[in-house]
């Protein structure tokens, strides 16, 4: 009998705010350290992707969400380059409590409010792929799969 097929879900909070978004500039992690990417984090056993999401942007950028202020903004099924699948599901606040900063320095370089619509050159790949489906209002894509490239 085949084993189930299982991934690791993501998830990710679109802090917006007239136009703009809040991005975490990643170091001391491992993993793509030196590029930006939202406030997110793993989906931790016995919880939701809406407690996550509070959770994340709490311990990152020390703000309170609503669950109410939190809207489905995309999924992303991402296939990382090292061949490990992924399910991002990323969230849309433009209101939560207390001001965003680095409650993490040991983990993110600083943050910065970029447009929506021009990300930094140095911003993770799987990021900016589930910003700009949000931008297109598209509700499920995919990322870094192989029939991808071979499509292009």
């Amino acid at each position: 009998m085949s084993q189930r097929y299982q991934v690791t879900v993501d998830v990710h909070v679109l802090l917006e705010r007239a136009g703009h978004i809040l991005l975490c500039l990643r170091q001391g992690t491992g993993y793509a350290d030196g590029l930006y990417c939202l406030p997110s984090g793993h989906l931790e056993e016995g919880e939701t992707v809406v407690q996550c999401a509070i959770r994340e942007a709490r311990e990152e950028v020390g703000v309170i969400i609503d669950p109410a202020d939190l809207r489905p903004a995309t999924v992303v099924h991402h296939l990382s380059p090292e061949g490990r699948p992924r399910i991002g599901v990323f969230f849309a606040a433009f209101r939560w409590n207390g001001e965003p900063y680095n409650a993490e320095p040991s983990k993110c370089g600083g943050l910065t409010w970029s447009p929506i619509d021009t990300l930094p050159d140095n911003t993770v790949p799987y990021t900016a792929a589930g910003v700009e489906l949000y931008r297109s209002d598209t509700g499920i894509g995919v990322h870094g799969w192989p029939e991808l490239a071979a499509a292009r």
